[in-house]
Order: C-alpha cells, then sequence, then structure tokens
C-alpha cells in the first residue's frame, strides 16, 4: 500500500490507535487509583491504630497521675482534718488560760484588801506574780501558734484546690480521651465537630514535660505543706504538752506557798491566843494584887490612924508625964514605920495600875494582830484557796 493512499481512520473512521492509547491509560489509572485507594486504606487503619495507641497510652498516663493526685489529695486532706482538730485542742487551751488568770488577778486583788501591816510583797505575792506572767506568756505562745495553724490550714487549704482543680482538669481530658479512644468512623454523631475543630495554635500548646510537670508541681507543693503541717504538729504537740506542765508545776507552786503562808499565820495566831489567854490571866491576877495591896493599904491606914490617935491622946498628959517613955518610942517608931509601909503599899498599887495598863495595852495589840491575822487567814485559806480550787490545766 502506498503511504500516499488514505487509511481507514483517514476515511473518517474510529482512531483505533487512539482508542488504544486511552483504554490502556484508562487501565493504568483504574490500577492506580486501586493502588491509591489501598494505600490510603492501610494508611488510615495504620494512623487510626497509632491514634488509639497513643490515646490509651494518654489515658493511662492521666490514670498514673490522677492516682497521685489523689492520693496526695486524700493526705492533704487527711493533714487538713488534723490540722482542725489540733486547731481546737489550741483553742481551747488557750481558752482554758483564762481561768486560771482570772483566778490569779483575784488573789492579788484580795490579798490587796489586808491591812497595810499585812500587805507584804511575800512569797506568795511573788508566786502569784511569777504564775500571772507565766499564764500570760503561755497565752500570748498559744495566740501565736494558733495563728501558725490557721495559716497552715489555709496554705493546706490552697493546695487542696488546686489537686481538686487539677483532678477535676484530668477527669475531663480522660472522659475527653476515652470517648476519642472509642470513636470510629460510624459513631460520630456530630459530623460537623471534626470539620470546626481548629488545630490548636503551637504557641498555645502545652507540652507533655510541661502538662506532666503542672501535676508534679501540685503534688510538690502538697507534698511541702504535709510536710510543714506534720512539723508544725509536732511542734505544737510539745508546745502544748510542755505549757500544760510548766503552768501546772507554777500553780503547784503557788498553791503550796500560798499553804506555808496559811499554816504560818496559823501558827502565828494560835501563838497570839496563847499569849492573850495569858495576858486575860495575868490582868486578873493583877487586879487581884491590886485589891489586895488596896486592902493591905486600908488596913495600915487604920493602924497607922491609931498610933496617931494614941500620940496624940497622949500629948494630952500632964506635963510631969510627958515622959518619952518605951511606949512612946514604941508609938513613934510605929508611925514612922507604918508611913513607909504606907508609902510603899501606894507606890505597888500605883505600879499595879501601870502594869495593868500595860497588859491592857498587850491585849488590845493582840486581839488587833488576831483580828489581823484572822482577815489574813481568810482571805488566804478561805477566798483564794476557793477560786483556785476548781483550777484544771489540760493540753487535749
Amino acid at each position: 500500500m502506498s503511504l500516499n493512499d488514505p487509511s481507514p481512520q483517514q476515511n473518517g473512521g474510529p482512531n483505533l490507535v487512539n482508542i488504544e492509547v486511552m483504554r490502556n491509560h484508562s487501565e493504568l489509572f483504574r490500577a492506580e487509583c486501586m493502588r491509591l485507594i489501598l494505600e490510603t486504606d492501610k494508611a488510615c487503619k495504620r494512623m487510626q491504630d497509632d491514634d488509639n495507641k497513643r490515646l490509651d497510652q494518654r489515658v493511662r498516663d492521666i490514670q498514673f497521675l490522677k492516682k497521685e493526685l489523689e492520693l496526695k489529695l486524700e493526705e492533704i486532706i487527711l493533714e487538713i482534718e488534723a490540722l482542725m482538730m489540733l486547731q481546737s485542742r489550741v483553742g481551747k487551751a488557750l481558752e482554758g488560760c483564762k481561768d486560771p488568770l482570772r483566778v490569779t488577778i483575784q488573789c492579788l486583788e484580795e490579798r490587796m484588801k489586808r491591812v497595810p501591816s499585812e500587805r507584804l510583797h511575800d512569797e506568795v505575792d511573788r508566786e502569784l506574780l511569777h504564775e500571772r506572767d507565766v499564764i500570760v506568756g503561755v497565752a500570748s505562745l498559744l495566740q501565736r501558734v494558733l495563728d501558725q495553724i490557721i495559716e497552715q490550714i489555709r496554705l493546706n487549704r490552697s493546695a487542696k484546690y488546686k489537686l481538686e482543680q487539677d483532678l477535676k482538669e484530668k477527669f475531663e481530658a480522660q472522659c475527653i480521651d476515652n470517648s476519642c479512644a472509642l470513636m470510629t468512623t460510624h459513631s460520630i454523631n456530630n459530623v460537623n465537630m471534626s470539620k470546626g475543630t481548629q488545630a490548636v495554635l503551637p504557641s498555645l500548646a502545652v507540652t507533655p514535660r510541661q502538662w506532666e510537670n503542672i501535676s508534679g508541681i501540685n503534688i510538690a507543693k502538697a507534698e511541702q505543706q504535709k510536710t510543714n503541717s506534720l512539723s508544725l504538729r509536732a511542734l505544737v504537740e510539745s508546745l502544748l504538752e510542755q505549757t500544760a506542765a510548766d503552768m501546772t508545776k507554777k500553780l503547784q507552786a503557788t498553791t503550796g506557798a500560798l499553804q506555808r503562808n496559811v499554816q504560818e499565820i496559823k501558827t502565828a495566831k494560835s501563838q497570839m491566843e496563847d499569849q492573850l489567854a495569858k495576858i486575860m490571866l495575868e490582868f486578873s491576877s493583877e487586879q487581884r494584887v491590886r485589891q489586895e495591896l488596896l486592902g493591905a493599904l486600908s488596913e495600915n491606914e487604920h493602924v497607922l490612924n491609931l498610933a496617931q490617935t494614941r500620940l496624940a491622946l497622949r500629948r494630952q498628959r500632964p506635963s510631969k508625964e510627958q515622959c518619952y517613955d518605951p511606949a512612946q518610942c514604941q508609938l513613934l517608931a510605929e508611925v514612922q514605920q507604918l508611913t513607909a509601909h504606907l508609902n510603899k503599899l501606894r507606890e505597888a498599887v500605883a505600879q499595879s495600875e501601870e502594869e495593868q495598863r500595860a497588859l491592857v495595852r498587850c491585849q488590845l495589840e493582840l486581839q488587833e494582830n488576831l483580828e489581823i491575822k484572822t482577815s489574813s487567814l481568810y482571805i488566804d485559806e478561805i477566798i483564794c484557796a476557793q477560786h483556785r480550787e476548781p483550777i484544771v490545766i489540760r493540753n487535749h
């Protein structure tokens, strides 16, 4: 056939060569599409498997941190409860300082009501003043401790709040990741959600290390507050025991000084009562002696009067009979002796009266001091003892 002769295609028939080319090209394209479908399907399955593995791992990581957070949360809650109980104990101990302080001040005020001569700065006053200082110091210390406990409770609650917030967020993240892990192409209810979701900007994303560090910081802070709480509780327990022991010791010392003072007052009062009884007895004896002196003085005055009367009568004898005879000598000597005796008796009567006045002064002084001692004894033994009797120091 000559090249210039027209072929069937050129004569208006189909171009078989082109058709063949097109058919081959279509077959190749179909094969490529099938390969692409298979590769895409495998890639999707592989990516879904990787997604599921990553999500499962993520859920396990969240669960692990959740357990750590829950454990630390439980510990901090227990620590808060322990601190609140300790706060109540310290508050009661602080409240318990009011009665002893009130009693101590009342005892000091009552003892100031004693008479000036008894208002001495004795051992009881010194012990009461020291007791007041000890109670005030203990109350001040307990108040500072109470403030520290309140502040530590606040810090613990802050740590608890952060743990709870972290747990809440972990729970929400776990629920979302669990939903994502269980989600399939057939279980998607809201198709528009995936279409409308945009990728998180890298600048706002948190790296896994940062994510883990956030919980680690919360756990570390909670652990630190727990450690601080334990140290504070141990310190407060020691302080409560020590302050209770100090106050008990001081109260016992003051009570002992008060008892010794009461015993001293009783001894002095007893001695004064013995002396008063002896003074009263001596006064009675002195009165009897004075009466006897007065009786003797009266009798001797009568005898002197008799002798003087005899002398006066004998002076009336006749002049020749005015003889200095023995009778006259006796009468003159008798007058002199009786006069001397009477002077001595009068001096004795005056001395007896002075002795009686001295005894009366002693009696009055003893009675006054007995009243003072009785008043002091009533203040120390009755009033102060009654005030101090119900005082009980507790550290719980």
